[in-house]
């Protein structure tokens, strides 16, 4: 299993700057180090990397509780389906899907077992990944009804976008090379 610093030295120099931007987020001290890394775990999630999801995992567990890591993984989870159903209902021409019941069960975000701020940044972040409008604005409107200041929001996105290029420049190097 990789740290995030053996990661980093896994990025290939065509993507230095991704290099350089994970070492910079990594350095941050901005964030508390469970928004921090909550940040990274539902981001790394996102991407579907295992590599990436390792790494950034094995950092997490020295710096959060197992309630809180079980919080990031849950985010993840949730919004991975909450951003297809509402980007959908987002894009689709046909009013009828906004006036019907979701039906999908996401207990988590009600009772996440974190600060509520902290997991709403890390679903934010997923959403930002995933693309999903809908969910972004809900999220972003949420996280500045609680005082969350939009630099907090802005590192939240930042690290999202950060964390999806890791995983895009060691998928570009090929299986032989990630691994390296």
């Amino acid at each position: 299993m990789l740290s995030i610093e053996q990661l980093s030295k896994t990025i290939p120099d065509f993507a230095k700057d991704v290099r350089l931007n994970l070492t910079s987020l990594v350095a941050d001290e901005t964030l508390s180090p469970q928004r921090q890394y909550g940040l990274l775990l539902a981001s790394a999630i996102a991407t579907r990397n295992a590599a990436v999801i390792a790494a950034i995992e094995s950092a997490a567990v020295a710096v959060m509780t197992p309630v809180a890591i079980a919080a990031a993984k849950s985010a993840a989870s949730v919004m991975a389906m909450n951003n297809v159903y509402y980007r959908f209902v987002h894009l689709a021409s046909n009013p009828e899907y906004k006036t019907m019941p979701p039906r999908l069960r996401m207990n988590v975000i009600g009772s996440p077992g974190v600060d509520r701020s902290d997991f709403e940044l890390w679903s934010l972040a997923v959403s930002a990944i995933n693309g999903c409008g809908a969910c972004i604005d809900a999220h972003e409107k949420t996280l500045r009804a609680a005082g969350v200041s939009s630099e907090v929001i802005q590192t939240a996105v930042r690290t999202a976008a950060i964390v999806q290029s890791v995983a895009t420049a060691i998928e570009a190097t090929g299986p032989s090379q990630a691994t390296a």
